[in-house]
């Protein structure tokens, strides 16, 4: 019992952690992660409000007002009287000398005359000369208020424009020979030095009252009261729309910040993950419990589940129709090739269902994951050959195809709206579901475990250790390839793993390599046991077990094909030499049972149990004198009955009913390979034999 605490102990540690991974990933809101887009049908149920919330303008209507206000605001600004003053005496100074005192007279009062209009950037004049009034703002403090003064700005002038006026001016007063006189360059640059705006934007007063302005923009339309509609399903994402949900979602992390119900929502989503796990853990303990007890098939097992969640809410946040692309028909595949088909069936289960937290539509999600994962686990028993992958995925796009159609008539009421683009979804993940076989691969050499597609390899007799072992010892290979064909037989008919009864089954024996002669079913005549102590003869046969699991340990066999090397004798005694140390021994000498006995350990698994009888009972029914039913059933229920008094199956998960079953397969398969033949006749009357011309 302290054992299973243990095993339960560490399975309930690795769900806590892979329960802890999938929530941190979840979206955190009390509310289900939106994804929608700008003028593209709401694909979510009608959404309503949960608070009074504001209509504020979409982006583009706000944009559009704003350059409308920037277009018609009268600009605020300040005359710097310093400007004038400075640039007038500089000008001053800079022409004495290089003009008339009459030219030079009539420029200044031309400068002062421009500063007096005021000079103004060249940006701001186009911008308020591109109006019909062209016009400023002053602003003035008086007595702590603010006092707003428009002026007429048709008058003021830009530098440039500022210079053609003097220029205009300073040459139309000229007359006679005077008219064509072109003033000197130095002045000419001086003046042009010397025209710097003097009236500039006042930007306090400029941002103030434009923000001012701004506040029509940004003040609500309108209310949004708690209960009314924000968008429907199917409905087109406007402007104005995609502006309320933003507002909608924004506001509501606002107003759950600082409430329980994100917490709720948090210890819901945890609940619901913990007993999607609780309920695999039920079955896998009640009936898998050679997987559960198992601590490296469990890593992998919520591993794969854990997996396909965490792509699962990752593929939904950031890729439109994402969790579609996502094979979950994998997982039964990928499972069934190291576990069972009902383990697998319920991996999926769990993992759609943990999954489903983020569809858009859980319904619809589980049924189209369901029907296309139980497709793929029906249509691929055992998978022995990568063709058959092709054809699984054929199969479960067809039935993501009807799945989705099925659905769009039961929501829509006909098939107007399928959408094509989520049907190339299913396309796509069907293609990778065909690459699953070199995802089991790639598990294998992760984790150690051994698939289906490897045992198949194995019992190939090709195999290069299997071809040793039927050209050297063809004795034990042909004992091999009967053992290998009465446990399998006696697996299938148990429930337990075929393929790996029979893969383990061929292997079990080849130790006998080494020294194939000292092994009856490959003598002729020549006994090498003869003169041998019963010891000696004993340690001979027995160390096949260890030389079987050195020559498995070159080729790299799979663990669970060494156990089956370990365990086919368990810890049974070598009962003939034993046997016959105990009647050589003499009066009072006691024979150590230790040398005659097999290192083990037990078969800890059916399959191995499995092996262990049909090893015995083959062996056995050799020697019978005559191959009866009653014959047969007398060995096979004598050798099984002592084995199991005898302990052996003790520490498997065999049940007195499971060695029930396999008594009668073994009788029935005995049977059938030892029936009795027709005798054929012998010709006496000779005179009645045609000739043969």
């Amino acid at each position: 019992m302290k054992i299973n605490q243990k095993i339960i102990l560490k399975n309930l540690g690795l769900v806590l952690i892979a329960t802890t991974i999938i929530v941190l990933l979840l979206p955190h809101a009390d509310r289900q992660s939106y994804n929608y887009e700008l003028n593209q049908p709401w694909r979510y149920p009608l959404l309503t409000a949960e608070f009074d919330m504001p209509i504020m303008r979409d982006s583009s209507s706000a944009r559009q007002m704003r350059d409308s206000i920037d277009r018609t605001f009268v600009p605020f600004v300040h005359r710097n009287p310093n400007v004038a003053q400075t640039n007038i005496t500089k000008f001053e100074n800079a022409i004495k000398g290089k003009t008339s005192a009459e030219s030079a007279q009539r420029l200044q009062n031309l400068v002062k005359d421009v500063y007096g209009r005021g000079i103004i950037s060249t940006d701001l004049y186009k911008k308020i000369y591109s109006s019909s009034h062209p016009s400023l703002r002053v602003a003035d403090i008086e007595d702590g208020g603010n006092s707003v003064q428009t002026i007429d700005a048709s008058e003021m002038l830009s530098p440039p424009k500022a210079f053609e006026y003097i220029d205009s001016v300073y040459h139309s007063a000229l007359t006679g020979e005077q008219a064509s006189e072109l003033l000197p360059q130095d002045v000419v640059h001086t003046v042009s030095a010397v025209l710097t705006p003097n009236i500039v934007i006042d930007s306090v007063a400029d941002n103030k009252f434009r923000e001012q302005e701004y506040l029509t923009v940004n003040g609500a339309l309108g209310i949004i009261k708690k209960g009314q509609r924000i968008v429907d399903r199917g409905e087109i994402v406007t402007p104005q729309i995609f502006t309320n949900l933003n507002t909608y979602i924004e506001l509501a992390e606002q107003n759950h910040e600082n409430t329980n119900q994100t917490t709720y929502f948090l210890v819901g989503q945890i609940l619901y993950i913990l007993l999607c796990f609780l309920a695999l853990y039920s079955f896998l303990f009640t009936v898998r419990w050679r997987f559960f007890s198992s601590m490296a098939n469990m890593i992998f097992l919520i591993s794969c589940i854990t997996a396909f969640a965490v792509f699962a809410i990752l593929m939904f946040e950031y890729v439109t129709n994402g969790i579609y692309l996502l094979p979950f028909a994998a997982i039964p595949v990928v499972i069934m090739v190291f576990f069972d088909s009902r383990t697998a069936i319920f991996a999926l289960l769990v993992a759609v269902m943990i999954s489903a937290l983020v569809a858009v539509y859980p319904f619809t999600f589980i049924f189209l994951e369901l029907s296309a994962g139980l497709t793929a686990a029906f249509s691929i028993q055992t998978l022995e050959k990568r063709s058959q992958l092709l054809r699984t995925a054929l199969f479960t796009f067809l039935a993501y195809v009807v799945a989705y159609a099925t659905i769009t008539l039961v929501t829509e009421g006909s098939l107007e709206t399928l959408q094509w683009h989520v049907i190339g979804a299913f396309a796509i993940n069907s293609v990778v579901l065909s690459f699953a076989y070199f995802l089991i691969y790639i598990i294998e050499k992760l984790t150690g475990l051994t698939s289906s597609v490897t045992l198949v390899e194995l019992s190939d007799i090709n195999n290069p250790l299997l071809r040793r072992l039927s050209e050297e010892a063809p004795g034990t290979f042909q004992h091999s390839m009967q053992v290998s064909t009465l446990a399998a037989d006696a697996a299938r008919a148990i429930g337990a793993n075929t393929q790996l009864t029979r893969t383990g089954a061929l292997y079990h024996d080849i130790g006998k390599l080494d020294g194939p002669i000292f092994f009856t079913e490959n003598q002729h005549g020549v006994n090498p046991h003869t003169g041998l102590k019963p010891e000696t003869s004993a340690h001979k046969i027995i160390s096949h077990v260890t030389s079987g699991l050195n020559l498995a340990q070159k080729a790299k066999l799979p663990e669970v094909i060494r156990n089956f090397i370990t365990e086919h004798h368990g810890r049974s005694v070598t009962k003939y030499f034993y046997n016959t140390a105990v009647n050589e021994a003499p009066e009072g000498q006691v024979v150590d049972r230790s040398k005659f006995t097999y290192p083990g350990p037990n078969p800890q698994s059916r399959e191995t149990a499995i092996l262990m009888m049909a090893d015995a009972v083959e062996a056995a029914s050799r020697s019978l004198p005559e191959y009866t039913p009653e014959a047969i059933g007398k060995l096979v229920d004598n050798i099984i009955d002592s084995q199991e008094k005898e302990g052996l199956f003790n520490e498997s998960p065999i049940s007195f009913r499971d060695i029930q079953t396999i008594k009668n397969t073994f009788k029935k398969r005995l049977s059938t390979i030892y029936h009795s033949r027709v005798a054929y006749p012998t010709l006496k009357n000779h005179s009645a034999e045609n000739e043969v011309v």
